[in-house]
């Protein structure tokens, strides 16, 4: 670093599992950027005071996690189409002091599931478990793939309804009483954890019982940290697909450096930055 470097961070609550200062730092060296990107504890009654610090300071970028996806769009200045449609943000682009909010996370979330599981999501009847400011653009995603359906489920079912009212009757989108969700999985093509349940450290806890699924199912899970939840084993026990987050996780990285930089994201480096950071760690736990 020197007085040239450009800043660049990811805000969240907890942030200290998060993988995105080895992804974006190895994008920056591998294309030859003198930029450096750190992760920054924000709790959300600092929110307000952290992205006027990120202004002041004259950060380029920011990626935006759980829990300030929809909290934060208050404090911008400006909200890209696509991130107002999903009601959330996690890429924020500092243009000369104006704070311009984007949405990367379904994008990269959809490319990745066609990519390594599911090609063909068109006609599919899909569940997504969680309501939160990650399944915004999730599901906003998943309309534009032309599903039979999308069912969502959430413990607070109001939050489910209201989501599910953001898109409008057209997009199909449905939900369920958490109590009803067992049957609704049972019928489903594709199941989609969107809740933090299961993520580091908290690694043997499961956001629903993956014995729930039908065998041959895609489960689906966006959680990157670890590579495989305990969701995810179970559903593969099941006879399951499976489907983890690191590549969405790598994507919406790679969409939030597109925007910050103009150019085409190094998407292998990154990747094999995120594996080699699981490896030391494992390494390291070994000794």
């Amino acid at each position: 670093m020197d007085s040239h470097t450009v800043l660049y961070g990811v805000i969240g609550d907890p942030i200290r599992h998060s993988r995105s200062p080895v992804m974006l730092n190895r994008a920056f060296e591998e294309a030859g950027i003198n930029g450096a990107y750190g992760a920054f504890h924000v709790e959300p009654q600092r929110l307000g005071e952290a992205i006027a610090g990120i202004r002041a300071l004259g950060f380029r970028g920011l990626n935006v996690t759980i829990p300030h996806k929809v909290e934060v769009m208050a404090h911008l200045d400006a909200i890209d189409e696509s991130a107002r449609a999903i009601g959330a943000v996690n890429t924020i682009v500092n243009d000369n002091g104006k704070l311009t909010g984007y949405n990367t996370d379904g994008v990269g979330y959809v490319r990745s599931l066609k990519e390594e599981v599911e090609p063909e999501l068109a006609g599919k009847r899909i569940v997504v478990v969680g309501c939160g400011g990650a399944a915004r653009g999730i599901v906003w995603a998943l309309t534009r793939e032309m599903p039979s359906g999308i069912v969502l489920a959430n413990r607070t079912e109001a939050r489910a309804r209201e989501l599910a009212a953001s898109f409008g009757p057209e997009a199909g989108v449905t939900t369920v009483p958490w109590e009803a969700l067992r049957e609704a999985c049972a019928e489903a093509d594709v199941v989609v954890n969107t809740t933090s349940v299961g993520m580091a450290p908290h690694t043997e806890a499961t956001p629903i019982d993956p014995g729930w699924l039908a065998p041959g199912a895609v489960a689906s899970d966006l959680i990157y940290n670890p590579l495989t939840t305990a969701f995810l084993r179970g559903a593969a026990e099941r006879g399951c697909r499976i489907h983890g987050g690191l590549g969405m996780f790598v994507y919406q990285g790679a969409y939030a450096y597109e925007y910050w930089t103009g150019r085409p994201a190094p998407v292998a480096a990154m990747r094999e930055a995120v594996l080699a950071s699981f490896a030391d760690e494992a390494a390291r736990s070994a000794k």
